[in-house]
């Protein structure tokens, strides 16, 4: 599937020579632009792999747009911009913008630039579902040893019999230990005797 693409940028001029580049390119541009606004509104729609945005548009600038869409982490970022100032680039970068090119650019620039903000983007989604994942499991593990402990204190079972009656249920049932332990919390699943 071809890089999906959205184009904020308001010089019109600017945004079709872009889009005409990049669909020639093989990339897929699914929205053009000129209000920041209106790009974070079709990022939030389109979920395109990519945004290109100008910092100077009417509506939203695009750092702010760019730190909305970041944010959420809905697509990557590359700023594009006539101004190369350090302070404009350092909050690029804490907006969020994984890239920054300076206009005019040839396409020899944009195409590495936009790939290497890909890659970034895909990288950070990575380490935040890896982390999302770790903390799930972990707020299972405490789920399951909390149910361990009120199995162990009201219905007098041994450690090892709670975790099976936890285990042995979740396969019965076709469900998570999660979800078990949450019932045996809740009092609505109780061993039979």
């Amino acid at each position: 599937m071809p890089t999906r693409v959205v184009i904020a940028e308001d010089e019109a001029i600017i945004r079709l020579d872009l889009s005409e580049t990049l669909r020639e390119e093989g990339y897929e541009v699914v929205a053009e632009t000129g209000r920041g606004d209106e790009a974070v509104r079709l990022v939030r729609q389109l979920r395109p792999d990519i945004a290109i945005l100008d910092i100077k548009m009417p509506g939203l600038d695009g750092l702010s747009a760019a730190r909305e869409i970041a944010g959420e982490r809905l697509a990557a970022v590359l700023i594009l911009t006539a101004f190369s100032q350090r302070d404009l680039i350092e909050r690029a970068r804490d907006a969020g913008a994984l890239g920054y090119l300076v206009k005019p650019f040839q396409k020899a620039e944009l195409l590495p630039a936009m790939e290497v903000a890909l890659g970034r983007f895909k990288e950070m989604k990575s380490l935040h579902d890896q982390a999302t994942s770790l903390e799930e499991q972990l707020e299972s593990r405490k789920a399951v040893d909390r149910a361990k402990g009120r199995l162990m204190d009201d219905h007098g079972l041994t450690e090892g019999a709670a975790f099976s009656f936890i285990q042995k249920t979740a396969m019965r049932e076709r469900r998570t230990m999660r979800q078990v332990a949450d019932e045996v919390l809740e009092g609505t699943l109780v061993p039979q005797a």
